[in-house]
């Protein structure tokens, strides 16, 4: 016999908990079924731990340009891997047991930890145990992906979880992916002391951004020191005698052979689907993996919802969160939320950061209408030049009938956070127009939007 509850929830991620947390709260006899860790990716091994040890690359970083500054530090700088490591897991554990306390005092609320395969089309068995609900929400997440490169099973390969647990530092490490993982990983590990090499199979770094984008990334990660080879095709992989690793390739049409001690798989992810049985319960899904949803993340059968990133519609903590409000708004308030009424939104964390909203340029001229662009400059804002940190630019895209704004590409300092104002403009949907007028504090790097706003140019104006 099936135990039967008013909702199940798979998975822990940046979806499910407060999903499950929503419906208890209304009174509905909730079960949230976790296997491994509760938080997810972002928690245990994405954005938390990762920009934990970005902030400790930072610090070296900032240190050794001290003298810039007219500060002077006694030798060299070292980074003890071991000690970022352990600050990492201090910071780690703190979020899971503040996680864990708060689920574990919630009413209505029942957490089972192990893995979930459904038997039915509502149905699932965890343990021993077989659980029935009208409503069954999936918020498993993903897993790296690896090449498949001949020789590839031969040597170890880290992927953002592993990598995260090394105590020594790499002394030469191979990123494979030029992507959002990939250069915050390369830049971290250079800051920390190791030689680096990046590896992409596109013809430039993170393709899906405007080409200026790519080269500006390109050209602030080699002035740290980051070597990076494009156009990789025909590689191949062995163990070196060291126990390090042997790469054999073609990069743009030139044949290289590098020597590493370590390998890292940046190359993207895939959902975790493969073991949840969906196949019982009549859950189709996409060639990939990924759970086929509509607009409010409703699965081909009925009572089933897919959220987060095993739905395909977004690989970020904020949209797998927004995932939960669609859901809790629609079920407890009678909302008509949609997943496409969300603007694109999401940051590259490198230093200094890359924050990107809406339509990139090579979007907005597919769309064949009227158009206006800006570009400046870093070096135009007081506070990059106050701090030395001038790298990059912003740029802005807006269509010329509406002077509304059609996306953004911020990077430089502090971009991530700059943002989020032209977002909510986005959002809000106000005018350029308005934005000249505002009188933002200086200095901060805000004070430029204004700026940007008033020397918008026509975009077939600007060369491709």
């Amino acid at each position: 016999m099936a135990t039967r509850c008013d909702a199940i929830v798979i998975g822990s991620g940046q979806a499910g908990p407060f999903l499950a947390a929503r419906l208890a709260a209304a009174g509905r006899h909730t079960v949230l079924i976790e296997r491994e860790h509760l938080g997810g990716t972002c928690v245990n091994d994405g954005c938390i731990p990762t920009k934990t040890m970005v902030a400790s690359a930072r610090a070296a970083h900032v240190v050794r340009r001290a003298a810039e500054h007219g500060v002077t530090v006694g030798g060299p700088v070292g980074v003890d891997l071991r000690a970022v490591k352990a600050r990492k897991d201090r910071v780690v554990a703190q979020s899971v047991d503040n996680l864990t306390q708060w689920l574990t005092n919630l009413p209505n609320l029942r957490l089972i930890r192990g893995h979930a395969r459904f038997v039915g089309p509502r149905e699932v068995k965890v343990g021993g145990e077989t659980l029935a609900a009208p409503q069954v929400f999936i918020n498993v997440g993903g897993r790296a992906l690896h090449p498949d490169w001949p020789g590839i099973g031969e040597v170890r390969v880290l992927d953002n979880t592993s990598m995260m647990t090394l105590e020594t530092l790499p002394e030469h490490l191979v990123v494979v992916g030029a992507s959002y993982i990939g250069l915050e990983f390369a830049q971290m590990f250079r800051r920390f002391g190791a030689q680096v090499t990046v590896l992409e199979a596109a013809e430039r770094a993170v393709a899906r951004e405007d080409p200026e984008v790519s080269r500006e990334l390109q050209s602030i990660l080699e002035r740290e020191g980051v070597a990076f080879h494009f156009g990789v095709r025909g590689a191949k992989v062995a163990r070196s005698a060291d126990g390090g690793v042997h790469l054999a390739l073609n990069a743009a049409g030139v044949a290289r052979e590098i020597d590493a001690s370590h390998l890292l798989a940046a190359i993207g992810r895939r959902p975790n689907t493969h073991d949840l049985g969906l196949e019982r319960a009549g859950i189709a899904t996409d060639a990939r993996g990924f759970i086929t949803v509509d607009d409010q993340l409703r699965t081909s059968v009925e009572g089933v919802w897919a959220l987060g990133d095993c739905n395909g519609r977004g690989a970020f903590t904020h949209t797998a969160y927004n995932d939960h409000e669609i859901m809790a708004d629609n079920l407890l308030a009678g909302a008509q939320r949609r997943v496409s009424d969300r603007i694109p939104a999401y940051a590259l964390f490198t230093d200094p950061p890359l924050g990107r909203i809406g339509m990139s340029e090579a979007e907005v001229r597919a769309m064949q209408k009227p158009a206006l662009v800006g570009v400046l400059p870093m070096s135009r804002v007081g506070r990059a030049r106050e701090r030395g940190e001038t790298q990059g630019f912003m740029k802005v895209l807006v269509d010329a009938r509406s002077e509304r704004l059609l996306g953004a590409a911020l990077l430089g300092i502090e971009a991530d956070e700059v943002v989020q104002t032209l977002l909510l403009a986005m959002q809000a949907d106000l005018p350029v127009s308005l934005w000249r007028r505002s009188v933002p504090i200086h200095p901060t790097v805000s004070e430029l939007l204004p700026t940007l706003m008033a020397q918008l140019k026509p975009l077939e104006e600007i060369p491709r």
